[in-house]
C-alpha cells in the first residue's frame, strides 16, 4: 500500500493527472459529509450546555460528573468499534454510529436531572467514539485507493462543521429553546445520514493494495503494534493542546492580559480558523514535504506559537501565537490517525483515536493543576513542550516508520 511518505512516487504530474474512479469519489463526498456531521452535532451540542444546566438544575460539580459520559460512552467503544469495523466493515458501522448519534442528540433535553443527563450522555458518547473510528478506517481505506494524502481534507470538514454548528447555535439560541434546537440538529442528521449512507453502503470500502511480506509483518508484529503507539502519542500530544486552548485560552487573555470578554472569546476561534485553513491545505503539505516532516515542521511550529501566545505581554501578541498554534497544530491528528490505520487498520485507528481522546481529556484538567501550582501562563507552555515532542518522536522514529512501510 502507497504510503503518505511516497506518495509524491505514486502522483503523476498534473500534465497526467490520475483518472479518479466516480465510485472513490461518490465516497470522499459522503465520508466527507460524515466527518462535517460530526462536528456539526457535537458543537450544536456544547453550546447548548448551559440550558441544558438550568433545566436540569444540576450544581456545576454535579454537571461535570455528567459531562463524564461523553468521555466514558466515546472511550469505551472506540476499540470495540475497530473490532467491528473488522467484522461487518467500516462503511455500515459509519452509518450506524451517524444515525445513533443524530439520535443522541436529542435526549439532553428531555433530561431533569444530572444522573439522567450523564446516562444519555454515555449513548451520545459512544456515538461520538463510534463514528470517529469508523469514519477514520474507512477514511484511511480510501486515501489508499486514491493514492493521495487526503486525509487532512476530511478533518478539515469535521473542523468546518464545528464551526457551522456553533456558529448556528449561537444565533439560534435565543430563539429557539434546547429541546427545540437539538430536535432539529437529529433531523439533519437523521437526513445526512441517509443520503451520504446511501453511497456508503452501495460501494464496498476500496481494497488496499497488496503489501510486501515485510510491511504486512511489521504491521502486524511488535514492532507494529508498538508504531501504532508512538502515532497514538503523537495523536495525544495534539489533542492536548486542542483541549487546552478550548477550555484555557479564553481565561487567559481575559485574566493575565486584561482582554475584555468580546476579545477574549475571539482566541479560540482565531485557533479553530487557522487549524481548519490548514487541514485545508494539508495535501498540498504532505505531497511537498512527506508525512514525517509535516509532522516535525508542525510540532516545532506550534511549540514556538504557542510559547508566545502563553508567554506574550500583549493581547495582539498572544493571539497571533494562538494562530501559528492552531496551523502548526492542524495536521497532526490527522497524519497520526492516518498513519495508525495503514499499519493495523481499524484497530489502530481505535487505538490512536483512544490515545488521541485521551490527550483532549487530560489537557483541561492538567492545565487547571498546574495554574493552581505555578500560574496559568506556565501551565499552558505545556502545550508547547507535548508539541515540541510530537516534532521530536516523529523525527527519531522516521527512519523506523520508513522500515515499516517498504
Amino acid at each position: 500500500m502507497p504510503t503518505l511518505n511516497k506518495i509524491r512516487t505514486a502522483i503523476r504530474g498534473p500534465q497526467d493527472p490520475i483518472p479518479v474512479d466516480p465510485a472513490l469519489r461518490s465516497l470522499r463526498t459522503a465520508l466527507t459529509l460524515f466527518f462535517a456531521l460530526d462536528g456539526l452535532l457535537f458543537a450544536g451540542w456544547v453550546v447548548r450546555i448551559p440550558a441544558i444546566k438550568e433545566q436540569t438544575g444540576a450544581s456545576a460539580g454535579a454537571l461535570g460528573l455528567a459531562l463524564l459520559g461523553v468521555s466514558a460512552g466515546a472511550v469505551a467503544t472506540m476499540t470495540v468499534t475497530g473490532r467491528l469495523c473488522h467484522k461487518f466493515g467500516s462503511h455500515p458501522v459509519t452509518v450506524a454510529a451517524g444515525v445513533l448519534m443524530s439520535l443522541g442528540i436529542a435526549l439532553p433535553p428531555l433530561t431533569h436531572s444530572a444522573l439522567a443527563l450523564g446516562l444519555v450522555l454515555l449513548v451520545f458518547g459512544a456515538a461520538y467514539g463510534g463514528i470517529n473510528v469508523a469514519m477514520n478506517s474507512a477514511a484511511v481505506d480510501l486515501v489508499a485507493a486514491l493514492r493521495r494524502p487526503v486525509m487532512p481534507s476530511f478533518h478539515a470538514a469535521f473542523s468546518l462543521g464545528g464551526m457551522l454548528g456553533a456558529g448556528l447555535g449561537g444565533l439560534v439560541a435565543g430563539h429557539l429553546s434546547a429541546t427545540s434546537h437539538l430536535l432539529l440538529l437529529t433531523v439533519v442528521g437523521l437526513a445526512i445520514s441517509a443520503v451520504a449512507g446511501r453511497a456508503l453502503l452501495a460501494h464496498p470500502a476500496p481494497r488496499p493494495e497488496p503489501r510486501t511480506p515485510a510491511a504486512t509483518t511489521g504491521s502486524g508484529s511488535g514492532k507494529g503494534r508498538r508504531l501504532v503507539v508512538v502515532f497514538g502519542l503523537i495523536a495525544l500530544c495534539d489533542a492536548y493542546g486542542e483541549g487546552a486552548l478550548a477550555d484555557w485560552g479564553a481565561l487567559h487573555l481575559h485574566q493575565d492580559l486584561g482582554a475584555r470578554a468580546g476579545l477574549a472569546a475571539v482566541g479560540y476561534s482565531v485557533f479553530a480558523l487557522t487549524m481548519t485553513l490548514g487541514r485545508l491545505t494539508g495535501t498540498v503539505l504532505l505531497e511537498r514535504l512527506g508525512q514525517t516532516r509535516t509532522l516535525v515542521a508542525g510540532g516545532t511550529a506550534a511549540a514556538v506559537g504557542m510559547l508566545l501566545g502563553s508567554l506574550a505581554p500583549t493581547v495582539w501578541a498572544a493571539l497571533l501565537g494562538f494562530a501559528v498554534t492552531g496551523f502548526g497544530l492542524a495536521n497532526i491528528f490527522p497524519v497520526a490517525i492516518g498513519r495508525a490505520g495503514e499499519l493495523a487498520g481499524p484497530g489502530g485507528v481505535a487505538t490512536a483515536s483512544t490515545f488521541g481522546y485521551g490527550g483532549m481529556l487530560l489537557g483541561p484538567p492538567a492545565i487547571g493543576f498546574l495554574a493552581e501550582t505555578w500560574s496559568l501562563p506556565v501551565a499552558l507552555t505545556t502545550v508547547a513542550a507535548l508539541a515540541a515532542m510530537a516534532a521530536a518522536i516523529a523525527y527519531g522514529t522516521r527512519n523506523v516508520v520508513r522500515a515499516a512501510a517498504r
